[in-house]
Parts: structure tokens; sequence; C-alpha cells
């Protein structure tokens, strides 16, 4: 496949990254169970769960282990990619102009489907654009053995095994056949790229033919997506991210996805609209910098955590939600500051990981990856360190933490600014430009995320503070790393 399919769309992208780059797969466990065995037992738990023998009949010639899949899912690509690298390659060519025809094509059917679910056509069509390049691409993969893989391997069986169920009743209840069952490695097919629970639970039947039909049905698959988006929290009539313009000083430590000020405290800060007006008013946002103080800028709102819900890459979040915007009218994010911005390559993203993971910090697997708890670490120690705390990691940043000879010291919170820290070292070279991080496959909806911001204790302490915003307030919590973890994933 030629690298310019490898990037038509985002779902697939994330899914087949794998591809092509070095691979730096973690150490995973080995099945040493026999498979023809499972399998059996695999289908009478089925029978027992409503699945008929018919149907059991039907599926079984495409149960089978497909050694490619493991494969896959053991060596998914790590790459470095900027939100401007990411989002420019999947957003350019006729992306846009092409998502404003589906809009005014189908704009009876979006009116309809937003005063069903309170979802704007632009959200939805900006994730049918990046998911399946509006139903141009669905992925080659058979489902059945994708999911009968993954649900034997040892990884991550108890959830692919729930998978394949639902693959089962979809075809039991007529939705679809053996043979229309394809999509990506992981079991995502349609339009949207559906998990087989997603589709079961959130799939909706919207132009009346009695199925759900999300990979042929136009109206089905967007409504099932507004849908999802309506169930995981998407508040009617309110916005979901626009580009603002940062102040050269202001309390950088602010600046984070898990804290929310009233626009008008944003406002006192010096935050100004990029385009338009800012309202001066008490709608709760958080300013996110996807590359730091120097990149581009955005709030985002209550709804932009549905497309975090949606898919945990943050950057593809942030793409997405930034193409809604597009096709909503707004100009193209201002670029001017990020000309000098390079990242670190995944080799130093991975020393910095181990750094701080040494003071405590849950950044997940040392994968090269800047996901949210790694970002979220590196804020904290730009604060101890008096740098500005913009997330955004850098060279400088890494050999403070290896220079360190007190981690536990922690700096004051205070507000930052660029005049009070030296400029930051860049790296010699820059990496050569890859396809993307990989994802998960979506995640279960969720309540409303509490939002929560974790300070890592000195290395003696066996407690963690955890400060979380709620709308009456701020709490203050002491408890252990284990408990943190689970309750900041709730």
């Amino acid at each position: 496949m030629r690298f310019a399919r490898l990037i038509v769309t985002a779902s697939l992208v994330l899914a087949t990254c794998a591809m092509a780059g070095e691979a730096m797969a973690a150490a995973r466990c080995v099945n040493t169970g026999d498979f023809n065995r499972w399998l059996a037992q695999f289908k009478q738990e089925a029978l027992a769960k409503g699945i008929s023998q018919q149907t059991l009949a039907a599926a079984s010639p495409d149960m089978y282990f497909e050694e490619s899949v493991i494969k896959r899912d053991s060596g998914q690509g790590v790459f470095q990619l900027t939100f401007l690298q990411f989002a420019n390659r999947l957003l350019g060519g006729k992306r846009i102009p092409n998502g404003i025809a589906k809009l005014k094509e189908h704009r009876a059917l979006f009116n309809r489907i937003e005063k069903a679910y309170g979802v704007p056509g632009e959200v939805i069509t900006a994730v049918w654009g990046l998911e399946s390049d509006y139903g141009a691409l669905f992925g080659k993969f058979k489902i059945l053995p994708a999911l009968t893989t993954l649900a034997y391997d040892c990884r991550r069986g108890d959830k692919f095994r729930e998978e394949l169920l639902d693959a089962l009743r979809i075809i039991q209840r007529g939705d679809k056949t053996v043979d229309q069952m394809t999509g990506n490695w992981a079991g995502e097919f349609g339009g949207m790229q559906f998990t087989p629970s997603n589709y079961i639970k959130y799939g909706v039947d919207f132009d009346g033919d009695g199925h759900r039909d999300l990979v042929n049905s136009i109206p089905d698959t967007l409504a099932s997506a507004a849908n999802y988006l309506h169930s995981i929290g998407w508040r009617r009539g309110e916005p979901w991210l626009q580009e603002v313009k940062v102040p050269e000083q202001m309390p950088w430590q602010e600046a984070d996805l898990d804290t929310q000020h009233p626009r008008s405290q944003w406002i006192a800060w010096g935050v100004k609209a990029a385009h338009g007006a800012l309202p001066n008013d008490n709608m709760p946002a958080s300013l996110i910098l996807p590359m730091g103080r120097k990149g581009p800028a955005f709030l985002a709102y209550q709804n932009f955590h549905v497309f975090t819900d949606w898919n945990s890459s943050f950057v593809y979040a942030t793409t997405v939600a930034y193409f809604a915007t597009r096709l909503g009218g707004a100009p193209a994010v201002d670029e001017a500051g990020a000309k000098d911005i390079k990242p670190i390559s995944t080799e130093q993203m991975m020393e910095l990981q181990r750094q701080l993971a040494k003071r405590g910090f849950d950044v997940g697997e040392v994968d090269g990856r800047l996901g949210a708890g790694t970002r979220k670490a590196v804020r904290t120690m730009q604060v101890r360190y008096g740098l500005p705390a913009d997330s955004w990691p850098t060279v400088e940043l890494i050999a403070r933490l290896e220079n360190d000879k007190n981690p536990g010291a922690v700096a004051p919170l205070a507000k930052q600014s660029d005049t009070e820290v030296k400029p930051a070292q860049r790296p010699v070279t820059q990496p050569p430009l890859p396809i993307a991080p990989q994802a998960e496959p979506k995640a279960e909806p969720r309540a409303a995320p509490t939002r929560a911001a974790v300070t890592p204790p000195p290395a003696t302490s066996r407690k963690i503070t955890v400060r979380v915003w709620t709308v009456q307030g701020c709490l203050t919590l002491r408890m252990s790393p284990e408990k943190a973890r689970e309750y900041r994933r709730c």
C-alpha cells in the first residue's frame, strides 16, 4: 500500500501505522493454550448467551486464528507527530472541500439528526471524514477472524471476547452477513469505524428499513455517530473548540485539559479570540496548547471531551475537533508561531518518560509517545524547575531531569513567563515525519469527566495529592498512587 493511501483516514492510519517505520513493540504475553479447545469452549458460551446454532454455523468458517493480527497488535509503530503535522496531513487535499460538499448534499438529513440528538452536522461530518473518508474506505480485514484471534489472545482476550459475541449478534439479527463483516484489524468497521459493541449499543435504523446498516446506509451511519456522541456527553447548542491568542506571559500551569476556568478568567489573563469575539462570561473552558505556548492555542469546552472519549489520542481528538470548526466556517489555524518548533525524537521522548517514571509519575509504557500522562508529568516538572509550564517537552527539560540532584524538591506554583528562563535548546536534527501515533480502539463511554491534576510525591512518600476541580470548587485528596490512577481513569 502506498504512503498516500496510508494517510487517507485517521482511523485507518492509526490502525495500520505498524506497517511503516521502526516498530518499538513492548514485551507481551505468550499464547500457550490450544486454540481449537478455546474455540470449542467459546462456541458453547455463545450458545448459552443466545447465539443460535445457525449463526455459529454460518460464522464458523471465518472463526480462525490469524497470525498477522497478533503481529499488528504486537508491533504497533510508535511515532512523533505534532498537531500541525498530523492535522495538515489529514486535512490536506480535498478533505475540507469534500466535507463542505457532504454537508450541503445531506443538509436535510443533518437537520433531522441534530433535532434528534443535538449534534451539529459539521461535527458528524468531521468524524465521518477522518474515520472512513466519507465512506470511501472501510478497511479490508475480515472482522470475524480478527476478533476471534484477539479474543483468544492473552493480551486483551476478555475485552475482545465480548466484541466477538456482539459481532455474532449483528449477524444473527440480520444487520450484516458474514461476508459483509470487513473493516480494520482491531475489529472496527463501517463508515464510523464502530466496534461491534458500539454498533449494538448505539447503531440506529434512521432510514426505516428495519436494519441498522452502518456500512451502506448513510442515514444509519450518520445518525448512529450522533447517537453515540450524544450518549457520551455531547451538549446541545454548546461550542467545542475555539482558536485563541495567548500573551507572552501568564500562569502557564493553568493551560491543561483537566483545568477549567470561566472565559472571563482567561480574558483577565490576556487570552484573546484569534477570530471574532471571546465572550466575557462564566462558561467554563480549558486552555490547550498542543505544541506548547509557541504553537496554536485553543479554548476547549466541555464538548471537546466527547472527542477525547471517541478516540483517546490527544492529537486525533484535537484534529477532528479543529476539522469540525473548519467545516463550520472557521479560518485555518495560525501557524506563524510554530515555524521554529521541533519535536524531540522518539528516543529522547523515551528517555524523558524514564526520568519521569523514576519520580513516581504514571506515564504508562515507556513508548516514546506524548500521551496525556506524559504531558501532565511534563507540566508538573516544568513548574518545579520554574519553566513555563506549557506541557511541551524539550531537550532542556530532559537535561534538567538528568542533572537533578534533588528530584523531590517542588517549585511553588507561580506565574511563569518566557523572560524567566533561558531559551530551550533544540535538537540538532528533526526526525523524519512518520505516519501517526497508534491509538487504541474507541473507549467505552463514561460519565461526564471529573477534572483532576496529579502532583507526584517525593520518592519516599507513599501518598499522592489529587486536586479535583468540580462545579462547586476544588477538592484536595490524599491517596496511594494506585488509587490515584484508578480515580483519574474513572
